[in-house]
């Protein structure tokens, strides 16, 4: 009977804890329900005043004359270049030179085995003295009326034959040695010692590169663009990237414009001569020709005011009643963070500098407007 009682007083407790347990939970999560709402509010109310605040910069395009450099892939050639063949056919007896060796012109570099051509030649040199002899002989005789004048004249003409074939031994028998025609580099031997060469065959190349022809195509509308702006008498300097990304150290010029178009390309060649005092540049390299191209009055925008949508390039123009619009514009050229525009805007224009991601069509902004010049002046330092 005690226990029961005792279980009845501990149940009525618990009953009574629960309820009073229930009742705080609830205030507790009408209390945090409350305070949700209250920041909720509170944040969009910031957001809305925030957005409110909100200022945009806003540009105009500038009109001013500057300069645009173009690139083009380029191919590098020595001035001279030539293949270095046997003119004899023989055993190659020796080589002096090696490969990729500076050679000096008139240096031995060759030699074919000479003795078949010597051999050749001392046969001659003794014809052409036995024919001397008697043609010494037979202008005695004609001098003491012996002979007659026709007999001589037949001698005379045999001695000028023996002694052109001399001539033609001592020829062939140059032709043996093969030496340097100019300054200039050696490339890699195509035969070796012992071998036996034909007359013609190849043994090396050789470079002269103490100045670079560097060839590079133009297309027809730029070659028409250079035409018009370069005078006759002024030569128009180059700069060579090579292909570690640096610039060369020398400029060129350019100095000749091929005569026909390349019909598959559309393209025209032009050629550049740069000095190489120090060879660093040989033949076969490649690189990108710079070359600035003056511009008249051209009508300039940051490239960070611009965005692309499908291949063609827009910017926001901000109208009289501060509300965006989208502008098709077309690029003519481009330098450093900056377009030059064919169409599609004018000076009187003004865009959005920053902030395109925040603001759609037609949406009306609040801005502060900044001096096209100065946006130019610190591109490189305010460029996203």
């Amino acid at each position: 009977m005690m226990c029961a009682c005792i279980y009845y007083t501990v149940q009525r407790i618990n009953n009574t804890f629960l309820k009073k347990l229930k009742t705080n939970m609830n205030r507790i999560f009408i209390l945090m329900s409350f305070c949700t709402v209250l920041l909720y509010t509170s944040c969009e109310s910031h957001k809305e005043h925030h957005h409110e605040e909100t200022k945009f910069l806003v540009t105009s395009p500038i009109r001013m004359d500057t300069s645009i450099t173009k690139d083009y892939v380029c191919q590098i050639r020595s001035i001279q270049h030539i293949e270095l063949r046997a003119l004899e056919k023989g055993y190659l007896q020796n080589i002096y030179v090696d490969e990729g060796q500076f050679v000096k012109k008139g240096q031995l570099m060759f030699q074919i085995m000479p003795r078949l051509y010597e051999a050749e030649l001392r046969k001659a040199q003794a014809e052409a003295s036995f024919i001397e002899i008697e043609y010494q002989n037979t202008k005695r005789l004609a001098e003491s009326n012996v002979v007659a004048p026709n007999e001589l004249a037949l001698a005379a003409a045999k001695l000028e034959k023996a002694k052109a074939e001399v001539a033609l031994a001592e020829v062939h028998l140059s032709f043996t040695q093969i030496r340097a025609p100019f300054d200039g580099i050696m490339d890699r031997f195509h035969v070796r010692l012992g071998s036996l060469v034909d007359e013609g065959e190849l043994l090396t190349e050789i470079s002269d590169n103490s100045a670079m022809w560097v060839y590079f195509n133009v297309p027809e509308a730029e070659y028409l663009d250079f035409e018009s702006n370069v005078k006759a008498t002024e030569k128009t300097v180059v700069k060579l990237l090579m292909a570690n990304n640096k610039l060369f150290a020398h400029e060129g010029v350019v100095e000749t414009i091929e005569a026909e178009f390349n019909n598959e390309t559309g393209n025209i060649a032009f050629r550049a001569t740069f000095p190489n005092p120090k060879r660093l540049l040989r033949h076969g390299e490649t690189g990108n020709v710079l070359m600035t191209t003056p511009l008249k009055g051209a009508l300039l925008i940051p490239q960070k005011s611009t965005f692309e949508i499908l291949d063609k390039r827009y910017v926001f123009v901000v109208d009289e009643e501060n509300k965006i619009r989208s502008r098709a514009i077309s690029i003519v050229a481009e330098m450093p963070h900056i377009y030059v525009i064919q169409d599609g805007l004018d000076e009187n224009d003004k865009i959005l500098l920053e902030g395109l991601r925040l603001v759609r069509e037609n949406d009306e902004i609040s801005y502060d407007f900044m001096e096209p010049l100065s946006v130019i002046s610190n591109l490189e330092l305010y460029s996203e």
